[in-house]
């Protein structure tokens, strides 16, 4: 069981934190539960366009960054998305209310650079892509936020 909530795993707040909470992880992957929300920041009351199964994977992936510093005693550390690559989806829309699972697993890492092969799965819903993401080390932030 997780020790941590969702919003002390990523640097999100408000309506920009759209995971609902982390189902499973280990040291190379995670799931993450998401409710698609119909609240206008992405899309309208009926549901978001599905290019944003991306975000919901980038921000599963913080999550994974963020579990592995809180477990080794490291403060968070901002990570950014690089790009993505074979990003497949067979639908248009995601329906408000729908409850997904997005899942990542990490393929490759080094000197912060990595890449995930992620996948967004539901009712009718399959998405998959790979990330390609970079998460500085506590030495490289220092410089970059003050």
């Amino acid at each position: 069981m997780i020790a941590y909530s969702i919003e002390q795993l990523l640097p999100h707040a408000g309506k920009m934190m759209l995971l609902d909470h982390v189902l499973t992880y280990d040291d190379e992957s995670m799931s993450a539960q998401v409710t698609v929300r119909g609240d206008g920041l992405f899309g309208d009351n009926t549901g978001v366009p599905a290019w944003l199964g991306i975000e919901y994977m980038a921000q599963t992936v913080a999550a994974h960054g963020g579990l592995m510093c809180r477990l080794a005693g490291k403060p968070l550390n901002p990570g950014f998305l690089l790009g993505t690559r074979r990003y497949h989806c067979n639908v248009s829309r995601l329906n408000a209310g729908a409850v997904l699972v997005v899942t990542v697993k990490r393929l490759i890492q080094d000197q912060g650079l990595g890449v995930f092969d992620c996948r967004v799965t539901g009712d009718g819903v399959e998405i998959s892509a790979k990330l390609s993401v970079y998460q500085p080390d506590t030495a490289i932030n220092r410089v970059i936020t003050n």
